[in-house]
């Protein structure tokens, strides 16, 4: 089950603002994420799931490089990754293994919010990028409250999907994870979205 989708952009704050005209729906500030140079901003597109807009933090200049996501890189926003929620995250990731898909060790992470309170989650390692960035690390809340309960409101996800060259070696390892995601022949690999919005049926990508 989808837990959140990660729109990286090389501007945070510039990317929030277009997404709000483009959406009716101003994305809140969620955190910085201390080591990693990078902060966020939410929307809720449910009661258990988000679009997490994260980009370079100006007041972290002692990072390590280059950052998660590809943000260095980047041009333009884009759809770049997905979490899938995993009530129990080591045996998911087992047997993720065992059917061929390694999604990298366990490790814990932290941000804190604007009011001070602390998020801290378990997560397979974002940097280990399977099946062309289509496939999902998976997140494990624990008692941290989840980030959609605090997130504006007002988009709903519509639908999921992606594309890919070979859609056909990206279905089974999404399928070793038991995730139901269509994946379509396309001319590069894409996570996209389609958001009911105020604006409107919008679609991200």
């Amino acid at each position: 089950m989808l837990d959140h989708l990660v729109y990286a952009t090389p501007n945070l704050a510039l990317t929030v603002a277009d997404l709000e005209a483009r959406l009716g729906v101003r994305a809140a500030p969620g955190g910085r994420h201390p080591g990693r140079g990078t902060r966020n901003a939410l929307i809720a597109l449910s009661e258990i799931a988000y679009l997490e807009i994260i980009g370079p933090d100006p007041g972290q200049t002692d990072c390590r490089s280059p950052r998660w996501f590809g943000i260095d890189a980047l041009e333009t926003p884009r759809v770049v990754a997905w979490a899938a929620k995993a009530a129990d995250i080591e045996a998911v990731a087992a047997r993720a293994s065992a059917g061929g898909v390694a999604l990298g060790p366990v490790g814990d992470g932290s941000r804190q919010r604007e009011d001070g309170t602390w998020l801290r989650w378990r997560y397979t390692d974002p940097a280990t990028v399977v099946g062309d960035g289509l496939v999902p690390f998976l997140i494990e809340w624990g008692a941290s409250a989840h980030p959609a309960a605090s997130a504006p409101r007002g988009v709903t996800l519509a639908s999921f999907r992606a594309d890919h060259v070979d859609p056909d070696r990206i279905r089974p390892m999404l399928a070793a994870l038991d995730l139901s995601v269509m994946v379509e022949r396309g001319p590069e690999p894409a996570l996209i979205a389609t958001l009911d919005t105020p604006r409107g049926r919008i679609e991200l990508r």
